[in-house]
């Protein structure tokens, strides 16, 4: 599997990661079998990037994930991250310490190569979002901090809330990496959408993360597994899914999933969620991706997405075309 740099950081990562939280559900809900089989497969397959979070699973995803991580004897990338609740933010520094401490003694590691905020990044602070100022003055020395302690190799954001904030976190030059929500619902963090596209515009936040040498980690690349074009959902899953930064209901993800059809029905791709995988890894400034498996088949599938490289020319044009008609739904 293709292996790309992460921004600046030096780290080498590979295309396709491996996402461990609820979504997927296979780190939290799987058996212990289960778990071992895939991550052993994963890293197989050259997958070295794993990324958890204290909230998955109300810590079920990293014990998991540090039971497996110690069994294989893996040698593997690991991100976490913190999320701020309203009564930490009278001490941002110490709340991002005791969450890291206590997401590594869940782990069984004693340092994290990508510590990440999992909060909303806003102007102003309000519900459940942290300002701007926070982020730049507040969280991220907190991370250096215990990058300094030899806890953290470094610093990320998810890349949620306004795109003007968003824009200028990365501007600001101190972080690391930034998850970013990229797929064939909501391509704008990559490509200029048409005017009405039903979904938040980002403003081709890839590039901008580009010229600032910021490691994107793709998330929702499946918009979580509406791209499938079917609402039920796999019985290790999460059962039901708030969309991100796309329609206000799976429901009418999946309806707009349907409406992207013909360009598997024409052959520019064998699923839609291929394509929108291929979508991802095309993007120079992309260097991982992360999918939430249910099972080891979508981990197969996946990789072979990835490995078939971006989309070629005609695809990305029908691609075009199909976006102008969702415009305005």
């Amino acid at each position: 599997m293709e292996s790309r740099s992460l921004g600046k950081t030096g780290l080498t990562v590979s295309a396709l990661g491996f996402g461990c939280g609820n979504v997927g559900g296979l780190i939290i809900r799987g058996t212990v079998a289960e778990r071992e089989r895939a991550v052993a497969r994963a890293m197989e397959l050259g997958v070295n990037y794993f990324d958890t979070a204290p909230s998955y699973g109300d810590g079920e995803s990293e014990r998991n994930l540090g039971q497996v991580l110690k069994a294989l004897r893996a040698r593997v990338h690991v991100g976490t991250k913190f999320r701020l609740d309203p009564p930490d933010l009278g001490d941002i520094p110490g709340a991002v310490a005791r969450s890291l401490d206590a997401s590594l003694r869940r782990l069984g590691l004693e340092r994290v190569d990508l510590l990440q905020l999992h909060n909303r990044i806003e102007m102003a602070r309000g519900g459940g979002a942290l300002s701007l100022g926070d982020v730049l003055s507040e969280v991220v020395p907190a991370v250096q901090k215990l990058r300094q302690q030899g806890k953290v190799g470094f610093c990320g954001i998810t890349a949620l809330g306004e795109t003007t904030a968003l824009h200028r976190a990365l501007d600001a030059g101190a972080l690391d990496t930034a998850q970013v929500c990229y797929n064939l619902l909501n391509p704008s963090a990559g490509v200029v959408v048409p005017p009405g596209f039903p979904a938040q515009d980002f403003g081709g936040l890839l590039g901008r993360a580009r010229e600032r040498r910021v490691g994107v980690i793709v998330i929702r690349a499946l918009a979580a597994g509406a791209l499938s074009g079917i609402e039920t959902r796999h019985p290790v899953a999460v059962p039901t899914v708030d969309p991100i930064a796309t329609a206000v209901d799976y429901g009418t993800d999946v309806a707009r999933a349907r409406l992207l059809g013909a360009l598997v029905r024409e052959g520019h791709a064998g699923s839609l969620i291929e394509a929108s995988l291929r979508l991802a890894v095309g993007s120079d400034a992309v260097s991982t991706v992360l999918v939430g498996y249910s099972s080891l088949d979508q981990l197969e599938d996946a990789a072979a997405a990835v490995n078939r490289g971006p989309l070629p020319g005609p695809a990305l044009d029908r691609l075009a075309a199909l976006w102008s008609g969702l415009a305005g739904r």
